[in-house]
């Protein structure tokens, strides 16, 4: 098997809450195999304090996690994306820029923390669920064959891990 990692950018509209979590599930917990990334479409400029801090807490690392902007990932040098996995259901429904090198992407919805009415440790819990989501997508989508699938086959993985049940 080729040491290829592969590059994954997650999208969402404000790039403050679940798009950073799967960047930093992917790149701790992954690593080696994928380098990930994040961006939003309407960046909010700040991380969600309270993802911050579930972040550091369960020992994620959190240097260099910020709210940008996916036009970042559309220039002739940004990283050559092999996926894309929009994370909230308005970006799934935004025209998205042309992105260099056809990379595979699917919708994987999950609900917003930021959006989360509550106290401050509804909102925690709220954000955990939220990460645990995340974190079991990812997993099975980190134990693919991806080198042994052919491109239709691994976009019904794809599609499939966004469908189901967490």
């Amino acid at each position: 098997m080729s040491g290829k990692t592969y590059t994954v950018l997650f999208l969402c509209t404000g790039n403050s809450a679940r798009s950073i979590m799967a960047e930093a599930i992917l790149n701790r917990d992954f690593s080696g195999k994928f380098k990930a990334y994040s961006a939003g479409s309407r960046p909010r400029g700040q991380v969600d304090p309270t993802v911050l801090e579930l972040l550091k807490k369960t020992n994620y690392p959190t240097e260099g996690l910020r709210s940008k902007s996916w036009d970042e990932f559309a220039k002739p040098d940004a990283p050559q994306l092999d996926f894309i996995f929009t994370v909230c259901d308005d970006a799934a429904g935004e025209v998205c820029p042309v992105w260099p090198g056809q990379p595979m992407n699917a919708h994987w919805g999950v609900p917003d923390p930021a959006r989360f009415k509550g106290s401050e440790p509804e909102k925690a819990a709220f954000c955990g669920d939220v990460m645990r989501m995340l974190h079991n997508r990812i997993s099975v989508f980190s134990a693919l064959p991806l080198r042994a699938l052919d491109r239709l086959s691994l976009q019904q993985h794809l599609d499939d891990i966004g469908r189901a049940g967490d």
